[in-house]
């Protein structure tokens, strides 16, 4: 591993988003893989001490949480917004899915085992991500978007 790499594992905000992203992959995988053996987490992150605590995940969810570890430490944002918010795409298509899977399954759960403050400051950054978009036809909701073949009062030709 880098001493780059390995500097950006130590930082502070680099931590605690892959404390965050590990937590909602074990929930996700608790979920969905019980029956699969899940042993502690061996990655680099997990090498370096970044988690408080042992990270149990199968093997598959330990491949997706590796290459998140790696996205998460390289992201050139600084401050990093929310992958969901961001215009740079620095995920693959497929891990990109996979992880948005992963979040709307597991926010909701994770507010009942201690990421309730989590949740409340990434509903407040969404609200501000979504009051500071510029207008745009893309933006507004399809009713007052316009649509082709409606009249201009919005009710279909006759």
């Amino acid at each position: 591993m880098s001493r780059d790499l390995e500097g950006r594992f130590r930082d502070r905000s680099v931590a605690r988003d892959l404390q965050t992203l590990a937590d909602m992959i074990e929930i996700w995988c608790e979920g969905h893989h019980a029956d699969r053996e899940r042993p502690p987490l061996q990655s680099e992150a997990s090498g370096l001490g970044v988690y408080r605590r042992r990270v149990r995940v199968c093997e598959e969810c330990a491949g997706h949480l590796g290459y998140a570890e790696k996205r998460r430490a390289l992201c050139p944002k600084d401050p990093k917004p929310f992958c969901a918010h961001c215009e740079i795409r620095c995920y693959r298509r497929e891990e990109a899915a996979w992880q948005r899977q992963v979040m709307r399954y597991s926010g909701p759960r994770s507010m009942w085992r201690g990421h309730f403050l989590d949740a409340l400051r990434h509903m407040l950054e969404t609200f501000r991500h979504r009051r500071r978009r510029p207008p745009g036809p893309s933006n507004r909701p399809a009713a007052l978007a316009g649509n082709p073949g409606r009249g201009d009062s919005g009710q279909p030709p006759r």
